[in-house]
């Protein structure tokens, strides 16, 4: 079994299927395995007979319980895919091959495999990465250039013409997602609203709602090895949680349980803030430390859905209970 509710059991009759259904019964698999590292969707990659390297990303069954910002996720890459590629062409992204949807097989997308080793697999093998970190955020700058019509989500989800209001408003609906699988929080959800209320007037300085990745923590960032033998970026992978925001938004994951505040010298922050400048004054702070709340309360609330518990994984609750509650007293404070 997979572990998580959400994410399918394949098998490679499973994955051949969806191939034909993609690319027509003509094509045929040579190999397949499962990716790891994500707990949404069912993630292979794919060795086709002519050669070619494919993943084959399958979202949740149509009757397994999804919170309010996942509905339509496997859509909301394949739009970002489009996007990206005609609006932002120079971040390296996989070319969407197909993005399917029928019955019983759900989503799914058909995407190329772009090449190369996670940025997380190299930083835990002691690899020099502080180009790599440039290149990223040099990549984020260039997506974030990228004007949408509205703030939040697409696909009717949380959203507004405000940054303000679509914030409050996604928060909000993590918050419906807390009470629905009764999830344990270090503090009501009236008072985590209340301090949401409290310096949301900072989010009005945002004026332009920017594509945001929105998932790009170190297992999303691939690299190869330049001619000097340091890792260079050859991709940004899983866009499905983008949304339209204030980019500092897209700066929290990529120094996940960290505060970029407190590492203006970080290469991804140096190297983003050439083309794309912002103090560090009190406001950018503030904002900084909203999305850090709303990245940590998303994290704690999709535990259950992916069957992590106490019990399965006391090491991760605890830690998102602490991150959280450190978030919640910094907003009081």
């Amino acid at each position: 079994m997979s572990g998580s509710p959400t994410r399918r059991d394949l098998d490679p009759e499973a994955v051949r299927h969806y191939v034909a259904a993609s690319l027509g019964p003509a094509v045929d698999v040579a190999d397949c395995g499962p990716l790891t590292g994500g707990g949404f969707a069912a993630v292979w990659w794919v060795r086709l007979a002519d050669g070619r390297d494919v993943v084959l990303k399958v979202g949740p069954p149509p009757h397994v319980p999804l919170l309010r910002y996942e509905r339509d996720m496997i859509g909301a890459e394949a739009r970002y895919l489009r996007l990206v590629a005609v609006r932002a062409p120079t971040v390296p992204s996989p070319a969407l091959l197909h993005h399917g949807r029928h019955g019983e097989l759900g989503d799914w997308l058909l995407t190329e495999r772009l090449p190369g080793r996670t940025l997380w697999d190299l930083t835990l093998a002691g690899a020099d990465v502080a180009a790599l970190r440039a290149e990223f955020g040099l990549a984020l700058a260039a997506l974030h250039a990228v004007t949408g019509d509205r703030y939040g989500y697409d696909g009717g989800r949380a959203a507004a013409s405000t940054w303000r209001e679509a914030y409050t408003a996604m928060v909000d609906d993590l918050l419906a997602d807390t009470a629905d699988w009764a999830v344990p929080l270090p503090a009501p959800a009236s008072r985590i609203r209340e301090l949401v209320a409290r310096h949301a007037a900072v989010l009005d300085r945002v004026r332009r709602p920017a594509l945001l990745h929105f998932d790009g923590w170190a297992g999303n960032v691939l690299a190869v090895e330049g001619p000097d033998g340091t890792p260079r970026l050859s991709g940004l992978v899983d866009g499905e949680r983008y949304l339209w925001g204030d980019p500092l938004l897209d700066l929290v994951s990529p120094l996940l349980f960290r505060r970029a505040e407190d590492e203006p010298d970080d290469p991804l922050l140096r190297a983003y803030r050439t083309v794309a400048p912002f103090p560090w004054d009190a406001g950018v702070r503030r904002r900084l430390g909203l999305y850090r709340l709303y990245l940590y309360l998303l994290m704690t609330v999709e535990m259950p859905s992916r069957a992590i518990t106490a019990e399965t994984d006391p090491g991760r609750v605890a830690l998102q209970a602490e991150l959280l509650d450190a978030e919640l007293a910094d907003l009081a404070g």
